[in-house]
């Protein structure tokens, strides 16, 4: 059995795409409270909320299933595409995985809505780990909850 993995999803979501990029380049520090059920904090580890683009570190306490984790990662952005790249530095995942990364990516599909693309790249630590559903669950209902409150 393969221990590298990929997962996608898509989500319709029926707001502009620029305006749902902007929350995560530029409002990510109001995830919490627009998404409260899913993220109950996120911290800048390295740089600030004034330049906490490109490179910086951040760790996210989530929870899935009533359980508490927390992510650290390291993003990227690529505004040209409207894309995000999550790099995996630590948190709860990594009792399963050697590496986890994540592609975030905002695709317009008309001026009011857009399509939300994950790409969940990941190394299981052994063959019966498994796979990653459930962050990429959290993210679909992160994407939903956001949709909701920019209408």
């Amino acid at each position: 059995m393969a221990l590298a993995g990929k997962l996608v999803s898509e989500v319709r979501v029926n707001i502009a795409a620029e305006k749902y990029y902007k929350i995560w380049k530029h409002e990510v520090s109001q995830v919490p409270k627009i998404c409260p059920k899913y993220i109950q904090k996120v911290e800048v580890h390295e740089g600030d909320w004034d330049s906490h683009g490109h490179g910086s570190v951040k760790i996210w306490h989530y929870s899935i299933d009533g359980k508490a984790g927390f992510f650290k990662e390291r993003v990227e952005f690529d505004d040209k595409n409207m894309a995000m790249i999550l790099i995996g530095l630590d948190g709860d995942m990594f009792e399963h995985y050697k590496s986890f990364k994540a592609t975030y990516k905002v695709v317009p599909k008309g001026p009011n809505h857009c399509l939300a693309v994950m790409i969940l790249k990941y190394e299981k630590l052994r063959a019966d780990c498994p796979s990653p559903y459930k962050y990429i669950d959290l993210m679909n209902g992160l994407t939903k909850s956001i949709e909701s409150y920019l209408q």
